[in-house]
């Protein structure tokens, strides 16, 4: 061989003494760029308004449509428990 033998290292799974740890910075989402003019402002406001209440709309849907999770509120285990309260509370 003109270039000679390949070396092979001596420990394959070591780890290099001289590898500094990185640190990650936590990774940015995309800009918005904020509306000026006082018609948009308004109509972003109302956007954002309406946008948390179908969130909470469907994170309640959910909830009830999956009740055996324990994390979320509002599923059949809570339905349950408002139930034998109310019925206690009549007898």
């Amino acid at each position: 061989m003109a270039q000679g033998a390949v070396k092979k290292s001596s420990n394959p799974n070591a780890v290099k003494k001289n590898k500094r740890p990185t640190t990650q910075k936590p990774q940015r989402g995309a800009r918005v760029i904020a509306p000026k003019k006082a018609k948009l402002i308004a109509k972003q406001k109302l956007l954002k308004k309406h946008t948390a209440g179908l969130t909470a709309l469907t994170e309640k849907n959910l909830a009830e449509k999956a009740g055996h999770l324990e994390l979320l509120g509002g599923g059949k285990k809570d339905k349950k428990e408002q139930q034998k309260t109310a019925q206690s509370g009549k007898k």
